[in-house]
């Protein structure tokens, strides 16, 4: 049979057609032909084929293949099976590479800290065992003072009396005495000398009792001599210079001025002041009291205790080059995270990936030039907009990154403004260029409707094309910098006491409170003493950017400071003190002036707040608010309508408008102005969400324009006040007045007009003329006690803490109703 035959239709029952030939499947020369019928399957072997029971049929062997399975679909799956398992060795070879990486990340970390713990275990000991020594010298000293203090004095040599010398005769019992009493007079005098200090009283024999000075004998002498010639004594009259606080006892103010306190008391008794010596009087009257002594006055207050951290001069030979420190700042998905990797990579050394911009937000770069660059690591501009607010001067340069594919973005409109309120020089960064679509002179055309002009656009800004992925433009880019900061000339003074600014502070488990510092002025030292805010503290160590301990922090340094009693805010400003006291002070007033600003003003951050303290506060005539909305289509109409709302009383001032979803930046500026965040058709991000629950702000979503438009329509309202209006109900004639029985003067009325109300104002006319303007005490209709009075009708009526009325008389009886203003 010829090969074309074996893929002919082969006839068979059950009515196979033409087209039910599959294929036709080939085993050496020989090859099988599949015809397929409505009923079955059946495979007709070529004469001379292998039959069963011969050699291993190969992978395509029918009878080993499920029915209906071609060679084509059985090679693919024994390839899908092959890659699978192909798929299951490689991942199974890379966990066993990330498990073993891991294992040896963990034996490394636990070889570090048995090498720590031994270092701090032998330290131990040499301390201990130096203890144990100087103690034990310490003992053998002392003993061998007590041996020789012990020790029998030498006999004295006998005289010589003739050519035979006789015995001395015994010592009688009165000569024993004398002689230990001698000695132990003696010995209490060695004892005393090295017991410590020796003093006066000692040295003149005076066995601790206190001696007058030769100063004070003199006086004595001179008072004494002028007594005997009959000249009157006078005392020489000291003036001192008195400290007067804002208050201050009587009996303190007495113990400054150096007078007896009961003079004191006379004198303000003769001003016409009843005080004791326990009670306080205040500032103005204590200067009158010592004027009238004869003393000087220094006024202070509780805010002096600061005074000791005061910002001296620097002079000019003091002043040495110092880091500048560069924030780099951008929109998200704009490269920022990249570049700074990019630059890790480029320009640090291998074991510091990843060191300091993990740990405290901040690094140093140094360049082929040798200028040491330091840089913030500062995610969502938080800390940057909380040093602003604090004045906190921070930052030198900032890098503005710019996608080149994406341009200008509202968080880079953002950014922007943040730069030009701290007042430092900007240096864009345009990312991307790389990318086929990337279009960087469509970036600087957008950045010239923010009033930034570059470099090549005839401007001063500079600008450099750089890219996070292939590493072009970093070079320039540094040296850009390095540029910046030569025109900068910054300069600090690193012998002085330090003085930095907190990037971020944590609350670490094991190591307690632990703040990363930037130090801006003078060096900060190991085992110094610091006040930073509310909190104050110990240097116990600084760990730098490599995660190494270090002994003291230069000018434009980050490091993290371990040692402080409770955990400071971002932004504060660190200082170093003389004592621990001070440093005590200094943190506990700050303390208690923070608790008495939140008591005095409180935190009105939400709408209802803030219309109440509008009603409190007179000179409130604006109502801040941010808006976020999904396009700037809408934050435009937003921002327009805003600013049609208010009259010459109040307005609305939009702080800031911008496009996507609310973050840390907005609420941080929220929480320093007191305004609430609108949010039109978008959300807050989760750490939005939590730092307004932190803070107290407030933030509303409206997804209707007009709705937003009301609700701060209504607000600013609230700054409005309300009006007052009288509305007339009725009259009443006094037809005849009783007097009644614990109740006085009643007066009998007949409602000529309207309803008389008992829970009404009246008003008792006489000859039309307003006498009294009070409420109503009682209002009866016969002898029951009711609400109201119809007009016609009968009441009696008596009024609240006034009997003067008299028959004729005319009870005007009206309501006040207050009218909330509201803005057209």
């Amino acid at each position: 049979m010829s090969e074309n035959d074996g893929k002919k239709t082969l006839g068979l029952r059950g009515g196979a057609r033409p087209g039910n030939v599959k294929q036709s499947f080939s085993h050496g020369r020989t090859k099988n032909v599949v015809v397929e019928t409505k009923r079955k399957r059946v495979v007709v072997p070529k004469p001379g084929a292998s039959k069963p029971g011969g050699s291993a049929a190969p992978s395509g062997d029918p009878s080993r293949r499920p029915a209906g399975i071609s060679d084509a679909e059985m090679a693919r799956r024994m390839k899908a099976l092959q890659a699978a398992k192909a798929r299951e060795a490689e991942e199974t070879a890379a966990r066993e590479a990330e498990e073993k990486a891991r294992e040896e990340e963990r034996a490394r970390r636990r070889a570090e800290q048995e090498a720590k713990e031994r270092e701090q275990r032998e330290a131990e000991e040499k301390a201990r065992a130096k203890a144990e020594e100087e103690e034990r010298k310490r003992q053998e000293a002392e003993e061998a003072a007590k041996r020789a203090a012990s020790a029998p004095a030498p006999e004295e040599p006998k005289a010589a009396r003739g050519p035979a010398s006789k015995p001395a005769p015994a010592a009688t019992p009165r000569k024993q005495d004398r002689e230990r009493e001698q000695r132990g007079s003696r010995k209490g005098r060695d004892d005393n000398r090295r017991s410590g200090k020796l003093t006066l009283g000692q040295a003149t024999g005076g066995e601790g009792n206190r001696q007058r000075s030769m100063a004070s004998m003199k006086r004595k002498q001179e008072r004494a001599r002028q007594k005997a010639m009959g000249a009157p004594v006078e005392r020489e009259k000291v003036i001192r210079d008195v400290q007067l606080p804002e208050a201050i006892m009587v009996s303190e103010l007495a113990n400054r001025m150096a007078e007896r306190v009961a003079d004191v008391v006379k004198s303000l008794m003769q001003m016409g002041m009843m005080v004791t010596q326990n009670q306080t009087i205040d500032a103005d009257t204590a200067e009158l009291i010592i004027e009238e002594f004869g003393h000087k006055v220094t006024r202070v207050s509780d805010s002096d205790v600061e005074d000791v951290i005061k910002e001296a001069e620097d002079s000019e030979d003091d002043l040495q080059p110092r880091p500048p420190v560069i924030t780099i700042m951008g929109h998200v998905d704009h490269g920022k995270t990249s570049l700074l990797d990019a630059i890790r990579d480029a320009r640090v050394v291998a074991g510091e990936a990843g060191g300091i911009t993990q740990h405290i937000g901040a690094y140093q770069v140094k360049t082929d030039g040798g200028t040491t660059l330091t840089f913030l690591d500062t995610p969502g501009h938080a800390a940057f907009t909380s040093m602003r607010s604090r004045g906190a001067q921070v930052t030198d340069i900032v890098v503005l990154v710019v996608a080149a594919d994406d341009a200008v973005m509202p968080q880079t409109i953002e950014a922007i403004n943040h730069a030009k309120a701290a007042g430092v020089p900007m240096i864009v960064a345009i990312n991307k260029v790389d990318k086929p679509e990337a279009n960087p002179d469509k970036v600087r055309t957008d950045l010239l409707q923010h009033e930034v002009i570059v470099e090549k656009m005839s401007g001063e800004v500079q600008d450099v094309e750089v890219s996070a992925m292939t590493g072009q433009g970093l070079d320039e880019l540094l040296e850009a910098i390095a540029l910046q900061a030569e025109i900068l000339e910054l300069k600090a003074n690193p012998d002085r006491a330090a003085q930095g600014a907190v990037i971020e502070a944590q609350l670490d488990v094991g190591r307690g409170p632990v703040a990363t510092v930037l130090v801006q002025n003078g060096t900060l030292h190991q085992g110094d003493i610091f006040v930073v805010g509310e909190q104050y503290g110990k240097v116990r160590a600084l760990i730098n950017d490599k995660g190494e301990r270090v002994k003291e922090a230069g000018p434009s340094v980050p490091v993290e400071v371990l040692g402080l009693n409770g955990t400071p805010e971002a932004g504060d400003v660190l200082n170093v003190t003389e004592t621990e006291a001070q440093a005590r002070e200094i943190a506990a007033y700050r303390e208690q002036a923070a608790k008495d600003k939140r008591a005095a003003a409180g935190a009105a951050t939400t709408l209802e707040q803030l219309m109440q303290k509008a009603k409190e506060d007179e000179n409130v005539a604006e109502l801040p608010i941010l808006v976020k909305a999904d396009v700037q289509g809408s934050a435009e109409a937003i921002v327009q309508a805003m600013e049609k709302i208010g009259n010459d009383e109040v307005r609305v001032r939009v702080l800031h408008s911008g496009v996507g979803a609310i973050t840390e930046t907005d609420i941080g500026l929220a929480e320093a102005s007191g305004a609430p965040v609108m949010g039109f058709n978008v959300r807050a991000n989760a750490s939005a969400r939590n730092t307004a629950n932190q803070k107290g702000v407030e933030i509303r979503y409206y997804s209707v324009i007009y709705d937003l438009v009301d609700d701060v329509k209504a607000a600013a309202s609230g700054l409005l006040s309300a009006e007052i209006r009288e509305k007339f109900i009725g009259y009443a004639e006094i037809r005849e007045v009783f007097k009644v029985t614990g109740v006085g003067k009643v007066a009998g009325c007949l409602v000529t007009e309207g309803v008389a109300r008992r829970s009404a104002g009246v008003r008792l006319l006489r000859d039309n003329v307003v006498i009294h303007e009070g409420t109503l005490k009682t209002l009866k209709r016969f002898k029951d006690e009711v609400a109201e009075v119809q007009s016609g009708q009968e009441c009696g009526m008596a009024f609240e803490n006034y009997d003067d009325i008299r028959q004729g008389d005319v009870i005007e009886i009206f309501e006040r109703e207050e009218v909330t203003r509201t803005l057209d």
